[in-house]
């Protein structure tokens, strides 16, 4: 009897030694984690843009095309104002200048082959990106388009846009404006060869311009107690 009383309280004494590692090993409740708000979905818009010099819609496209002044004051080139975004890409067609003339055409003195470089610029002038675009003209079907309220034939103009070079920027989350500005144009016509560009003096063509773009995320509100 002594015995069996013995080992009783050996094992009841084993229980209670084992029972608090048991309650060690049991695993603590899983914290709750909030979820995060999901970003806005990217947008695309057409910006606000400033041209100094437009030249017209286009009969075909009617797209709005605007004359690239050559310069290095941000201030006198095409400004594109852009909403607020966390980060964006700022896409255009550039293109060459070409002037069309009947009588050229008549005469058989039509070609022309155009390379210009424009630059995206900040306002404080940091330069972005730099685009390019070269095209030969010789006949009316290597014009891109062809512009409307002129006095040429068919109401048309004589400027008009050959060639055709899409220009990605990249745009950081703290420019709100950039500039295009013309740098550089090497032009042959039946004028002659033309390297020289002078502030102001109109180097390249410019349409269909879009901004890719992420907005900001929402502020975050704290909660009243």
């Amino acid at each position: 009897m002594r015995r069996f009383v013995t080992t009783l309280l050996v094992l009841a004494t084993v229980a209670l030694a084992v029972s608090p590692a048991l309650a060690q090993k049991k695993k603590a409740p899983a914290k709750k984690t909030t979820a995060k708000a999901a970003p806005p979905p990217p947008k695309t818009a057409t910006p606000e843009i400033k041209c100094p010099s437009l030249i017209g819609m286009g009969v075909k496209t009617v797209r709005s095309f605007c004359d690239v002044p050559a310069g290095r004051d941000p201030q006198q080139g095409i400004i594109v104002n852009l909403p607020p975004h966390s980060s964006g890409t700022l896409t255009f067609d550039l293109h060459a200048r070409h002037l069309y003339s009947e009588d050229e055409m008549k005469r058989g003195k039509v070609y022309a082959r155009y390379r210009a470089v424009i630059g995206v610029l900040t306002m404080g002038s940091e330069l972005l990106a730099r685009g390019a675009v070269e095209s030969e003209f010789r006949s009316e079907a290597d014009l891109f388009d062809r512009i409307g309220g002129g006095n040429g034939p068919g109401g048309l103009k004589a400027v008009a846009p050959a060639g055709r070079e899409q220009v990605t920027v990249e745009v950081p989350a703290a420019v709100e404006q950039v500039s295009l500005l013309g740098e550089t144009l090497d032009a042959i016509t039946p004028a002659g060869h033309e390297t020289a560009v002078m502030p102001g003096r109109p180097v390249a063509i410019v349409s269909n311009v879009l901004f890719e773009y992420q907005p900001p995320a929402p502020a975050k509100t704290t909660k009243k107690k």
